[in-house]
């Protein structure tokens, strides 16, 4: 028996964490010995990523036909929200559509034990089970050559420092924060990497990018391989979300050994502290103090510490952990 990977709108999420994360899967169930498919299968379990019409329509055939559905929640109401143009607004009705969706599976599974707990909170009845959506650390590896080939590139010189951020240009993301970073630092080098149609976000965040200062380029959405030479290339991997549900791109920057300064928000409650695996702060001024001290090496390197949290949620280590789910589901 195979496990189908539905990949029906994969081309609309390619490009986000909710993408990556469908290729994780296939992953962690590969090293956990399990067969996958990305075709209609007529007999077992079906996972499904996302809330577009098609997921749903595929989750009520795949019911219909006595298939177990694994249903992930990478969305809530609170990620939803300041986002792209008229999202806070929407969000209450967002809310009750992906609490439809997910109430479709068999079993949910959602990243960490804040978004299980968020979800648990919209009376969602099916068993909500949280596990990480996992990051290959072969890939993700500190390189030397990787860090060359990234200064190379963006035309960095040697001694020039430089802060990077991955992610939707919205506002959630925190992007008017990073240029406000900037531009209090102008003598360090700031890239965002990511691509989002400035068309579809509020203005506030169209006049941040066209007014950034000269120290900030944004290269838009750029490779697996471009994105890994990067992280290994930066002195400061800077992430400012206000909501995550994880945050691939911060395990992939820690699986790179790369600093980094994360917003404190509730998500990363009992996997990363403060001081131990990665620095945290809370708002604009707070960030530019604490990533002046990393990168002047005022304060402590703890890029050691953030690979050891990467390790500890690498794919095989995922992938029993699904097993486990699906045995204690009954779903293979």
């Amino acid at each position: 028996m195979r496990v189908q990977i539905y990949t029906g709108s994969m081309q609309l999420v390619a490009r986000s964490g909710v993408g990556q994360a469908i290729l994780h899967q296939r992953k962690m169930l590969t090293a956990a010995g399990i067969d996958t498919t990305d075709r209609w299968e007529e007999t077992g379990p079906i996972h499904l990523n996302t809330v577009f019409p098609d997921s749903v329509l595929t989750a009520l055939i795949a019911r219909k036909k006595g298939r177990k559905v694994v249903y992930y929640g990478h969305s809530t109401m609170e990620d939803f929200k300041r986002s792209f143009i008229g999202s806070t607004l929407l969000a209450p009705l967002f809310k009750r559509w992906i609490t439809f969706c997910y109430s479709l599976g068999d079993v949910i599974i959602t990243p960490t034990e804040y978004s299980r707990s968020l979800l648990q909170s919209y009376g969602i009845k099916k068993p909500i089970y949280s596990l990480t959506n996992g990051i290959d650390t072969a890939f993700f590896a500190p390189s030397p050559k990787a860090r060359i080939r990234f200064r190379r590139k963006y035309g960095i010189p040697d001694g020039q420092k430089v802060v990077i951020s991955v992610g939707h240009m919205i506002e959630r993301k925190g992007l008017p924060e990073f240029v406000l970073m900037a531009r209090r630092m102008p003598e360090v080098r700031f890239i965002w990497f990511g691509h989002t149609p400035l068309s579809a976000v509020p203005h506030a965040i169209r006049d941040a990018v066209a007014n950034a200062p000269a120290n900030v380029s944004f290269p838009g959405f750029v490779s697996q391989s471009e994105l890994r030479d990067a992280y290994c290339g930066a002195d400061l991997f800077a992430f400012l979300s206000q909501e995550e549900t994880e945050g691939i791109v911060v395990l992939e920057a820690l699986a790179c050994g790369v600093p980094a300064m994360l917003r404190d928000i509730p998500v990363y409650d009992g996997w990363l502290r403060n001081g131990e695996q990665v620095y945290m702060a809370g708002d604009v001024e707070g960030f530019v103090q604490m990533g002046c001290a990393i990168l002047d090496g005022s304060l402590p390197s703890l890029a050691d510490a953030g690979r050891a949290a990467a390790e500890s949620r690498n794919m095989a280590s995922a992938g029993e952990k699904l097993r486990e789910i699906y045995r204690r589901e009954h779903i293979v």
